[in-house]
């Protein structure tokens, strides 16, 4: 109901505007689409309703710019991890093939050393070393398959290492020249002193008994296989002299000496076969 000066008016029914609305949505209709006269209207009306629009689509980009910094974040710390466990694998196999180079680099030297000494050599791999005290034995992977036998010398690129003292089919047990068992016969290679080394059951130390006061043998001396008994190849190093000591009240030097091979490196030694060679060393 609408009141007008005092008199009651009834306003169209729902129906009735309904189909005026109907017919005026139409007429607009037809006349923009004839004449485009709501061009004008329809651009104010959207430069009204931009900031409405950009305000309601903000929800909507800052959900897409996160989802999208989380999941790049994710995808490049994944990509890292990749590549840094690429980089740890390359790093190890890089050191795997540094040791294979270092481990060759050994073999060819101890195969040139063994050329000058001997008519055969064999390389045979360390399996193990002995734990029992002032025992200085090791475990080889070569037997009597193989041709070794009780007394084969045992050796280095840089010296003598030892002799083998036990052979089964397949390993053999090599006694060290650092074994309290263990003597070689020398000479002093400056001087041409004869003696004897002995091992003293310590890891890297000989000792030279017996030397007189008077002997020629000094600190830096290079004792060499003397090739006497046949076992060892004549002149090939066996120690160097570290200290020498003489007391005026006792009647014999304290000779102390380090064994010129690496007993203590690497994973192969040389078995030999002196056979003529060794025999032409002894002849002088």
């Amino acid at each position: 109901m609408i009141t007008v000066f005092g008199k009651s008016l009834r306003g169209p029914s729902p129906l009735t505007r309904l189909v005026l609305l109907v017919l005026l949505s139409a007429a607009l209709m037809m006349l923009d689409h004839r004449g485009h006269q709501l061009e004008r209207i329809r651009a104010a009306l959207m430069v009204v309703v931009y900031p409405l629009q950009l305000v309601a689509s903000v929800p909507a980009a800052l959900y897409y710019g996160v989802t999208s910094i989380v999941t790049a974040d994710g995808e490049l710390q994944a990509r890292n991890e990749q590549l840094e466990a690429e980089r740890q694998m390359l790093l190890a196999r890089l050191q795997k093939f540094e040791a294979l180079e270092s481990e060759n680099d050994r073999l060819r030297t101890m195969l040139g050393a063994a050329t000058r000494v001997a008519d055969r050599a064999l390389v045979a791999e360390l399996m193990g070393v002995s734990l029992e005290p002032f025992s200085r034995r090791i475990l080889v992977r070569r037997g009597a398959a193989d041709g070794v036998s009780v007394g084969q010398p045992v050796i280095d690129a840089y010296g003598i290492v030892g002799q083998v003292t036990h052979v089964a089919p397949h390993v053999s047990t090599v006694t060290l020249i650092t074994d309290p068992s263990h003597a070689i016969p020398v000479l002093n290679n400056r001087s041409g002193l004869r003696a004897v080394v002995f091992g003293s059951g310590e890891q890297d130390s000989l000792t030279v008994p017996y030397l007189s006061g008077t002997a020629d043998i000094k600190e830096g001396d290079l004792l060499v296989s003397s090739g006497m008994g046949g076992v060892f190849p004549a002149g090939y190093p066996v120690a160097v002299v570290t200290a020498v000591e003489h007391d005026p009240s006792e009647g014999f030097l304290r000779v102390r000496v380090r064994p010129a091979a690496q007993l203590n490196h690497g994973k192969q030694v040389l078995l030999i076969w002196p056979g003529q060679r060794a025999a032409k060393g002894k002849a002088p």
